[in-house]
């Protein structure tokens, strides 16, 4: 029974894809589907790399802060530039700028964060401009391949000095094939778009969270006040 269910799985996605590469040809009489298929791959190839690129900036922030103010604590500033040295991501670097400039003073260490908080920033973002104009000329070049498609059936009836529905047929048909393909690939890519953006909103305010607590941090070390609560566990033995 799971195989039938499989081979109908199977089948019902090759109908699927055969009707979509009818459709494109069809609406391709005029060229105008070949831009929007184009806009959809380098969008998708976008969006692609940018979801690799966020999912391994992302880590557990909490855990990682923890750690950092157990190093902190046990061995000092040159512990936790370690820590954050071998973890990934744009709180680790963020981190590690910070503790390389908290000998100068907090000044020095939150000017610091602040800095390179904007440039890991830039990076986090890098290619959404590109992936928004993506979302912008896909419909585009669908409405072009429209206007085309309109002026091609109007160039039929005057050809032909007759307005039948047959006549006029194909030039339409085309033309809403053009802004149909035009529109599903801007809404495939605005989905797309808007899962990055919330990714980033989400890694940049973990980034900004957790230097606060770094500063906090640093503060109780110069202090030689205790960053980490001694846990239960310890209590317990004591």
């Amino acid at each position: 029974m799971t195989s039938s269910i499989a081979l109908f799985f199977l089948q019902a996605d090759a109908g699927f894809f055969n009707i979509i590469v009818e459709k494109f040809n069809q609406g391709n009489d005029g060229g105008w589907m070949w831009p929007v298929l184009v806009t959809l791959i380098l969008g998708l190839a976008i969006f692609l790399e940018r979801i690799i690129t966020l999912n391994l900036a992302d880590i557990n922030t909490r855990k990682f802060i923890v750690n950092v103010q157990e190093a902190l604590q046990d061995g000092g500033i040159e512990a936790a530039e370690e820590l954050c040295a071998k973890t990934r991501g744009p709180v680790a670097s963020v981190f590690q700028a910070g503790l390389m400039r908290s000998h100068e003073g907090i000044d020095a260490a939150e000017k610091a964060i602040a800095a390179y908080g904007s440039i890991e920033m830039s990076f986090l973002e890098r290619g959404l401009v590109w992936l928004s104009l993506f979302i912008a000329i896909a419909p585009l070049f669908g409405f072009l391949g429209t206007v085309i498609g309109m002026i091609q059936a109007f160039d039929d009836i005057e050809a032909a000095a007759d307005i039948s529905p047959s006549i006029v047929a194909g030039g339409i048909k085309v033309a809403l094939l053009t802004t149909a393909g035009g529109l599903i690939a801007g809404i495939i890519l605005q989905i797309g778009y808007n899962y990055c953006v919330s990714k980033i909103d989400r890694l940049i305010a973990e980034m900004e969270e957790s230097s606060i607590t770094l500063i906090d941090s640093i503060i109780l070390l110069q202090e030689g006040k205790q960053i980490v609560a001694p846990s239960a566990d310890s209590s317990d033995a004591e």
